[in-house]
Parts: structure tokens; C-alpha cells; sequence
């Protein structure tokens, strides 16, 4: 079968593309990217002028849940939530039950993915055995199975002689290491930015202190082992202070930052609606210094990587006090929306860039496919109107759970299609294109 998406702004910053292009895709391969390609029996889908045509996006950090945790999120409906809001392949943590430090629990995890059939999967594995720091976990074995990353999220590797081994290892199979990167003597019991709102609320605070020292600490161990680590989920001012000092050094770290921490300060933590626990994440939302230096750092080129650390979790468990209430919210579909609105419309960074974040750098990382619309790759690809209202209604979110601070919110910009593998798997039904 061969489609023709005929029409459009066609952003590809690996292959130098931006402007008005057709895609033709045959046999779930990307054919020709070019000025008015012909027809010839394609079956056509006119795409306006100003909507963008890219590389589906590849969220780089996910939490799937499923094995162990079916009551808040399946692969199943974590996959339909990830097409819904662009994303054509996702990564997924270890953190499930049990945790995923063995080659049959990624085995189930892909197994799951393959069912769905929706985006792809790619599953992390676990740096040690139960994640609890102690011994690490058969590398060689995860990588074997489909592992294309190592963490221990959302627990930090505590120690820095089993993250040095880790690293070690981790570079002999040419995979990237992700750490929550977190001191857990700082940490304690916190559960909120140490500030002026958690003491006035009288929440327990975490420093920034506490994530930075760790990215020190690992940009140091990469110094000397050269192997990949991978900041994830940075929230802290200096946090972004030591990554760009370890790139001017050419050592081999990159970071992400998720779209909580450059829309949101901790005066969320008071405002609408006080100890609301969907602003409860960890790392938490921290002060307006902290969130601007997010998004001096993602328009400076300093974040490699937008990643969503889509944590989901049931109404009831959200639904108590803030100290027992888990850390984290849903991210997959309110991404999109919120780069739009916040980063694009604002002026911070451009369409190319956009792509570059979500597409590009994650699949660089993880040195997985994607990321381009080069002729003879994959075809999985992301239709977005950077003009498209959208407004945020969490009881429609295709995910299992409804977590998020956005509800209601109103943002410009949003997603039409996604195609992966050169299947429709999404499709903005609203809109009145047919794909």
C-alpha cells in the first residue's frame, strides 16, 4: 500500500528540510521526500499548508506500569496515550513489579507492546537487582533481550562505585546510563522544593542541592570511564550549572527536562488549589529562578531531550494527604500542547528545534531508529497544527489515569496525526482529514 501525505511543512533538521515537501510512504517505509511527488495509484491525504510534517517523537522517559501495577496504567493504554500525544516510540523505567532487572520481564514488557500494537517500546533495564543498589544486574542479559538503556529510576545509584561499574559495563554494550539523579541523605522525607511555599505550608523540603550534587557526581564518573550517563528529569538551576560546565569539558552527558518543570514554579503547591497532590513530583517544582534557568538551558541547546516522565497513578492514591500521596503525574498528551504554547509561541525556540528535542536527540540517545525522514527509514511521523486550540480535559486522556495539574488549561498547538510504522495509529478526529 502506498500513501501520499501531499501538502505541508516538512521539518527534518537531520536531513536539512524545512519547507513544503510530500511524503511517500510504501510499504511502512518512507519512499520519497520531495516537491510535488506524482500521484501514481498512492492513495492521497492533503495535508494544509501550514500544518508540520516531522519524525514522530520519542519520549525517552515513561512509566508503563504494567507488569504489577495494572490499576494505573497497561502498556495498552500507556502505548494509545503515547500515539495520542504524538509520540511514536517511548522508553519505559524498570520501576514495575517485579522490577524489570531480568530478560523475561522485558520479554513480557515487549510482548505487551506487540499486542497493542501502537507505538514501539523500548524497555530500560534495571542497573542493579531490584533496583536497590546493591549488586548489579545482568547486563549483558537485558541487552540481549531489548534493553536500549540502563536506570535504577526513580531511585537514585546511590553509591559512586556501583554507578562507576555500571558505567563500565554499561559502555561495553554501547548503552546509555539514566539517573534520577537525587542524594538521598538530602532528600530525607522531602517532598516538596525546599522554599518559602513548603514552609509556609509546612510540607518537608528538597533541596536543588540535592539533585545537583549527583549530577556532579556522575559527569565526574563519566569523566573517567567515558562512558554515556543521562540526566533525567533536571529541575534545579544548578543542575543545568554543571551539566553545561561538563559539556564545555566534552564529557559525555546529556539531559532532559519534562514540561512540568519549565511551565511550573512551586507557587503551584499554594495556588489554585493548596496541597494539591498533582503537583506533587519528585524532582519537585522549584522557584521561578529554577524553571527559567529550564528554559534558558532547552533554548541555549544545554537539554538534549524534552521527556515527559509520564507517571501514572490512580485516583485513590492521589486522593490523600500530600505526604502519602506518590510522586508524579501523567505527561504524554499534554506535551505537545504545552511546547506549543510555551516555547514555540513564546519565541524560545523554534519548529526545528521542537523536533530536535522530541525526535532527533531522543533516538540519538538511545540509539534507536528514528528521529529522521530519511528515504528508506521507517515511517513514523507526527502531523501537528501549531495553530490548533486546544484545551486539556483530563477525563478524555486516553491514559488509564487521570493525573495531571493542566486540567483545563487552554493551549495553542496540538496533534492531528501520528503514524507509526506507516499504520495510523492516531488520528484527530476532529479536524476532517482522513488518513
Amino acid at each position: 500500500m502506498k500513501r501520499l501525505l501531499k501538502g505541508g511543512r516538512v521539518i527534518d533538521p537531520v536531513n536539512g528540510l524545512d519547507g513544503q515537501r510530500d511524503v511517500l510512504i510504501e510499504d511502512n517505509l518512507i519512499k520519497q521526500v520531495d516537491k510535488d511527488l506524482p500521484i501514481d495509484g498512492a492513495t492521497v491525504v492533503e495535508i494544509p499548508e501550514d500544518y508540520i510534517v516531522c519524525p514522530g517523537f520519542i519520549d525517552m522517559h515513561v512509566h508503563l506500569r504494567e507488569p504489577g501495577q495494572e490499576h494505573k496504567e497497561t502498556v495498552a493504554t500507556g502505548t494509545a496515550s503515547a500515539v495520542a500525544g504524538g509520540f511514536t516510540a517511548v522508553a519505559c523505567m524498570p520501576n514495575t513489579n517485579p522490577i524489570n532487572d531480568d530478560s523475561n520481564v522485558t520479554a513480557y514488557i515487549l510482548n505487551k507492546a506487540k499486542e497493542a500494537g501502537l507505538a514501539r517500546v523500548y524497555p530500560i533495564g534495571a542497573v542493579s537487582r531490584g533496583s536497590d543498589g546493591d549488586v548489579l544486574s545482568d547486563i549483558a542479559d537485558l541487552k540481549r533481550a531489548g534493553c536500549v538503556a540502563l536506570s535504577d529510576d526513580g531511585r537514585p545509584v546511590a553509591t559512586a562505585v556501583l554507578m562507576r561499574r555500571a558505567l563500565e559495563y554499561a559502555s561495553m554494550f554501547d548503552m546509555p546510563l539514566i539517573n534520577h539523579c537525587e542524594d538521598p541523605s538530602l532528600k530525607g522525607e522531602g517532598v516538596a522544593h525546599e522554599g518559602y511555599q513548603a514552609a509556609t505550608l509546612g510540607l518537608r523540603g528538597i533541596p536543588g542541592a540535592a539533585e545537583a550534587i549527583m549530577v556532579e557526581r556522575d559527569a565526574l564518573l563519566s569523566e573517567i570511564t567515558k562512558a554515556s550517563v543521562h540526566v533525567a528529569h533536571m529541575s534545579a538551576r544548578e543542575s543545568l550549572r554543571a551539566v553545561r560546565k561538563a559539556k564545555e569539558a566534552d564529557i559525555r552527558i546529556t539531559c532532559e527536562v519534562a514540561p512540568h518543570h519549565f511551565t511550573l514554579t512551586d507557587d503551584s503547591l499554594v495556588s489554585p488549589t493548596p496541597y494539591d497532590t498533582n503537583t506533587k513530583m519528585n524532582p519537585p517544582l522549584r522557584e521561578a529562578v529554577d524553571r527559567n534557568a529550564m528554559l534558558d538551558g532547552i533554548a541555549d541547546g544545554t537539554v538534549d531531550v524534552i521527556a515527559t516522565d509520564h507517571a501514572p497513578h490512580h485516583y485513590d492514591e492521589k486522593n490523600v494527604e500530600f505526604d502519602l500521596a506518590p510522586f508524579g503525574i501523567v505527561g504524554l498528551e499534554t506535551a505537545v500542547p504545552l511546547v506549543f504554547d510555551r516555547l514555540v509561541h513564546t519565541g524560545r525556540i523554534g519548529l526545528s528545534r521542537m523536533v530536535e528535542l522530541l525526535a532527533v536527540n531522543p533516538a540519538k540517545i538511545l540509539r534507536v531508529p528514528g528521529g529522521t525522514l530519511k528515504v528508506g527509514g521507517i515511517a513514523d511521523i507526527v502531523v501537528l497544527a501549531p495553530d490548533l486550540s486546544v484545551q486539556i480535559n483530563a477525563s478524555q486522556l486516553h491514559s488509564l489515569s487521570k493525573n495531571t495539574p493542566f486540567d483545563g488549561w487552554e493551549l495553542k498547538g496540538g496533534v492531528v496525526a501520528t503514524i507509526v510504522g506507516g499504520v495510523t495509529s492516531f488520528v484527530n478526529k476532529d479536524l476532517g482529514l482522513k488518513f
